[in-house]
């Protein structure tokens, strides 16, 4: 696979690498690991969105978009299962990559950072998860698989946009964006190394 062929998607300005073809490489020739993983984050980024409302109930445009967010995010739950049982594949834990954690760890503690650090990091992961969705679906020589794929990116690139619409409904717009480049460089650096087990985050 040529490296330049990356170069066809639309780059995600606030992400500061793009995905390598490295990836693209491991994700496609693990595609039933990949989709075990696609579960978990899809749960994860659900449960990600509740934790925000049930956090800050009293920011009423946040909980209307992330009650919309987390109902998405469990019907594409729902959804990749399907494809789990059409492959005869059960649903087991797997080890995550350093990536999550390492994002995690960069939410400040106090509040309001943490409230906009929160915000970011969980636009950074969507931001990531939409490019490399966009990759499988480009890239994966399964037919059926691809489509199903290309048919998840609208919605997943408008969840990245409400995280980021939301910090800049509550936080002035300098601050914000000074913030979210801090934590863009180091979401890059998580990924500067491709982890040995495929990951839609590895």
């Amino acid at each position: 696979m040529k490296s330049n062929l990356i170069t066809e998607l639309p780059k995600i300005n606030a992400l500061k690498t793009p995905t390598s073809s490295a990836w693209v490489e491991q994700a496609i020739s693990n595609l039933d690991t990949i989709l075990l993983d696609h579960a978990q984050c899809e749960r994860k980024a659900a449960g990600v969105a509740l934790n925000l409302i049930f956090r800050y109930p009293s920011n009423a445009k946040m909980v209307r978009e992330l009650t919309k967010i987390a109902r998405e995010e469990l019907e594409h739950f729902e959804l990749v299962n399907q494809w789990l049982d059409r492959r005869n594949i059960p649903m087991r834990p797997l080890q995550p990559p350093p990536y999550g954690a390492g994002l995690k760890a960069q939410i400040r503690s106090q509040e309001p950072q943490r409230f906009l650090d929160s915000l970011l990091v969980s636009g950074l992961i969507e931001a990531r998860s939409h490019e490399r969705l966009g990759l499988i679906a480009n890239y994966c020589p399964e037919p059926e698989l691809a489509k199903f794929y290309h048919s998840l990116m609208a919605s997943e690139a408008r969840h990245f946009g409400v995280y980021w619409i939301l910090a800049d409904t509550y936080f002035d717009r300098e601050l914000f964006l000074s913030r979210l480049d801090e934590l863009a460089v180091v979401e890059s650096e998580l990924l500067a190394h491709l982890h040995p087990e495929p990951r839609v985050h590895s």
